[in-house]
């Protein structure tokens, strides 16, 4: 695709040799990054790509624009400071499970919650893969690893859970070898104002092999994959002759949402999907379908709100400040009159 700049997928390729192992999913992720970037009309100068530390953090070196390989986890935390004090710049964080979830977890959190204008690719694959093969914090239990002999103990993280936990205003879910999908939950994430976080199922063929087969082989994915469309019925699965199939049904009574087989067409228990709630609970109960059945994935756009960013607060109260009143009656920068104030000591 070109866009209105006259750019093309290969213009945010570099001559950088992609170093990612044979049969990764980060190459088509990579591939599918460059593909919509023509779409959002920004000056590649405009563009920033920053990355922590892992596998997926090599990104930055294969988009040709702007990009920092920057420290383990602190990859929000860099963005967040560029993308206050540099408005005019889209900023994209590339992360992994682990740098993201386990030395990165507090960056993470406050990044969501502070609504910082981000846009936050999480790339899972549930182990760690650059340092060949530990457990990482999205890993289910029992998995046994190089740094678990006997099987992990540890309750794995849900990313998406996690995310709508910090209230974050835009939370998506989807899966490397699915271009289409893939670059459609890209596209939302990417035009949110806000912080947008999208987790990505990413295949380590060299240490996790076949973590999401169900969800890429075409005999089990309409079985385990739950398709989320804003003001669509939640169905999937094969479908019966009379139109029942699998669906995510609300009790009328506690109000709670599980999955029932051979649902009828016109079960008025089957939930409405809306990425549009403001109670983050909706979309959390959606996340959280998956501890029914670790099998079951919803795939999708769970939550898409508009609440201030934290860029727009921050420059409209600095541009207050600018004109505060200081101690003597004059304008005055009100970081000066801080400066000026009489809670000074001397030692």
């Amino acid at each position: 695709m070109t866009s209105d700049l006259g750019l093309k997928a290969k213009d945010f390729k570099t001559d950088q040799e992609v170093r990612w192992c044979p049969g990764c999913g980060d190459y088509a992720i990579l591939a599918a990054v460059q593909g919509f970037m023509p779409e959002l009309g920004i000056p590649r100068e405009n563009i920033v790509f920053l990355s922590g530390i892992g596998c997926s953090s090599r990104f930055p070196y294969y988009m040709n624009t702007y990009g920092m390989h920057s420290i383990h986890g602190r990859a929000p935390a860099i963005a967040t400071g560029l993308s206050t004090s540099r408005p005019d710049l889209k900023v994209f964080v590339i992360t992994g499970d682990g740098d993201a979830l386990s030395i990165g977890g507090n960056h993470l959190i406050h990044a969501l919650r502070r609504n910082v204008n981000l846009t936050i690719l999480l790339f899972n694959n549930r182990i760690y893969g650059l340092t060949k093969g530990q457990y990482s914090p999205t890993s289910e239990q029992g998995k046994i690893t190089k740094s678990t002999p006997m099987g992990s103990l540890d309750n794995p993280f849900n990313p998406v859970s996690l995310a709508l936990g910090a209230e974050a205003t835009f939370v998506g879910r989807t899966l490397d070898s699915d271009r289409k999908h893939l670059t459609s939950v890209l596209r939302a994430a990417a035009a949110h104002p806000g912080t947008s976080l999208v987790e990505i199922y990413q295949n380590c063929n060299i240490f996790n092999d076949g973590a999401f087969d169900l969800l890429k082989d075409a005999g089990t994915k309409g079985d385990w994959i739950i398709p989320l469309e804003h003001g669509q019925p939640i169905r999937f699965g094969a479908s019966t002759e009379d139109g029942a199939t699998k669906a995510v049904i609300r009790d009328p009574g506690t109000g709670s949402l599980s999955v029932a087989d051979n649902v009828a067409a016109d079960d008025p228990r089957v939930v409405i999907h809306d990425a549009h709630n403001e109670d983050p609970s909706y979309a959390f109960a959606i996340s959280r379908l998956s501890q029914l059945d670790t099998r079951l994935s919803p795939m999708g756009v769970f939550r898409d709100v508009t609440r201030p960013s934290y860029d727009e607060l921050l420059n409209l109260q600095l541009d207050t400040a600018k004109q505060t009143a200081g101690p003597d009656g004059t304008s005055d920068d009100a970081v000066q009159a801080l400066l000026r104030g009489q809670d000074a000591w001397t030692i």
